[in-house]
Parts: C-alpha cells; structure tokens; sequence
C-alpha cells in the first residue's frame, strides 16, 4: 500500500531519531514523548477569540476542560459546540497535545470548543474515561446558557481513543443518558476491544501506532470484558438513530479496518455518515501538518462538515 511522501518524511525523521516505540517506555515517558513529537510536528496554533483552562466536576473529583471561542465573535455570541475528547490510547495525550486541532474546529467551523481531559490508564482503566467524558459533556448542556452554548447543537468529537469515547457518547445520547446530539466527529477511531480484525493484527514496525503498540494500549486500559460497547462500540445490538456521523480512517493503521466497518454499520443501520479514506496516511497524521499537508487538508473537511452540522440552513420560502 502507497504511502504519502510527506509521510515518508515524517517516518524517516523518527527513524533517523532513533525513537522508541511507545510499549518501550513506561506510560509517564509516553506521555513526555507524544508531547515533544507534537511539538516538532505540529503547526502554529491559530488565534482564538478566546482560550481558557477550568474543572467541572467528575465522579471522583474535578475534570479539567479547555473551553474555546472561535475568532471573530464576541464573548456574549451563543453558538454551536463540539465537546473534544483527545486521542493517546487512553494512556497518554491531554489538552496540550490536541489544542491545535480545538482551535482550527473553533475557527473554521464557529463554533465553541470544549476539551475534555478525561482520567487515563493504567492509574484508572475502564470504565473511568467513559464517566468523565459522559459527566463532562452532561455538564456542558446544563451550563449551556452560561457557556453561550446553544444546547440544540452540540456535537461530539475525538480522535483515537478519543473517536472511540465519541461513538460511545453518542450511543449513550441516543439511549437518553445524554440528552441528544447534533453530530459526532469520529477521526480513525478505536471501536473494537477484542483486536480480531486483519489490520488490528498484521500492522508492524516502521509506523508510530503498530498492531503491538495498540495491544499495549489496550492491555492498560481494559482490565475486563473486551466486549462491553462502551468500550467496543462497533459490539453494541444496534448503532440506529445515533446521530449523524463523520467517520475518518487512514491506510497504515491498526484501527483501519474496525473504523471502516463501524461507518458502514452505521450507513448500514440508517445513519447518515460521511466516510473519508486516506489510503495512504498513517495514524495520527492530523498532529503532524507541519510536514503531512494532508493533515490541513483532512481538518478542513471534518471542519467543514461540523460546521454544516452546526449551522444548518434555513427553511426554504
């Protein structure tokens, strides 16, 4: 399978760098080396209106959100939302490593952004990413009004581990835990414990998420039942009357082929969904826009999107 050449280049930096993979070092050096990796690969964030860190509260103490207001708007303007659930395999991210991705939603699709650091593994495994992230977003609709938020448009959104708590929080709006969403953003999500898939299996050194490094994700993560949908979403009896969907995977990636599948249950099972396949990207690469200029490209699409989602047109006269 072709790879993108700024992709190559991408590859054979962290080659001639000599960087460990990810099952190699501990969790809190994992979390050192993704931080860095951004830092060298990432491009410029863009200007907010507005960019502010606080806590909501969670089942066993304060979470912290990164709440965000696009360019161009007034603090007292009421707009959509997309509550943001950063990847990292449920072990290692947080809102610094996703805040270039917040601030480009906030702006191209004007919107508010609320970004949501959610306790990791191995200190607290399934089911304690799935509460913050259900708590979180439970409170941005009830403090929608104070937030400037409309609460008739708020979707969902993440990338990796974060794409994988997306489609659970959109599971659990449409089963009236949550109240309902206008949109979930799924960007090559995890939705299969159980790694029973070709590309979960066969996808080996010489990219940074290999089907090894996801099984040590996963190993710290689900210390129970693999198959529970809140953590293997594409498991549950039905995907029907979630909301509408944006689903994106990539080529070189273990999670290619239980993303794929999840978009076509959902097309499948009556679900509007956009699918965008980028055959030859790896995982990750929408962190990497400083090299990748795929990953500009693939962001103002999802943007694009979200921002139709958010602001649908009016009735015809």
């Amino acid at each position: 399978m072709a790879i993108d050449p700024d992709t190559q280049i991408v590859l054979d930096m962290i080659r001639l760098a000599g960087r460990p993979s990810f099952e190699a070092l501990s969790p809190a050096e994992a979390r050192e080396a993704m931080l860095a990796s951004r830092k060298v690969l990432a491009p410029p964030p863009e200007d907010v209106g507005e960019c502010r860190d606080t806590t909501v509260p969670g089942p066993l103490g304060p979470i912290g959100v990164r709440l965000y207001r696009p360019a161009g708007t007034s603090a007292n303007d009421v707009l959509p939302a997309l509550v943001f659930y950063h990847g990292g395999g449920w072990v290692i991210g947080d809102l610094d490593t996703h805040d270039g991705p917040c601030r480009r939603y906030a702006n191209a699709a004007r919107c508010r952004v609320v970004s949501i650091d959610y306790r990791m593994a191995p200190e607290y495994v399934f089911p304690a990413a799935v509460d913050d992230c259900a708590a979180a977003t439970k409170w941005v609709f009830d403090n929608a009004a104070s937030l400037c938020i409309d609460p008739g448009k708020i979707a969902v959104g993440g990338d990796s581990a974060g794409g994988n708590l997306a489609a659970v929080m959109a599971l659990m709006a449409r089963d009236g835990v949550l109240p309902p969403l206008a949109h979930q953003m799924l960007v090559y999500p995890a939705t299969d414990m159980t790694m029973t898939s070709v590309s979960s299996t066969t996808i080996g050194p010489g990219v940074p998420l290999t089907s090894v490094t996801m099984k040590w994700f996963i190993d710290h993560y689900m210390k129970t039942d693999r198959t529970d949908w809140r953590a293997s979403p594409l498991r549950v009896a039905s995907v029907a009357g979630t909301a509408p969907a944006l689903v994106l995977t990539c080529g070189h990636d273990p999670l290619r082929d239980e993303g794929i599948a999840y978009a076509h249950r959902l097309e499948r099972e009556g679900v509007r969904v956009v699918h965008i396949h980028y055959a030859d990207q790896i995982h990750g690469f929408l962190g990497m826009g400083r090299i990748i200029r795929a990953a500009d490209q693939a962001i103002d699409i999802m943007a694009r999107v979200l921002q139709q989602a958010l602001h649908p047109p009016g009735p015809v006269m």
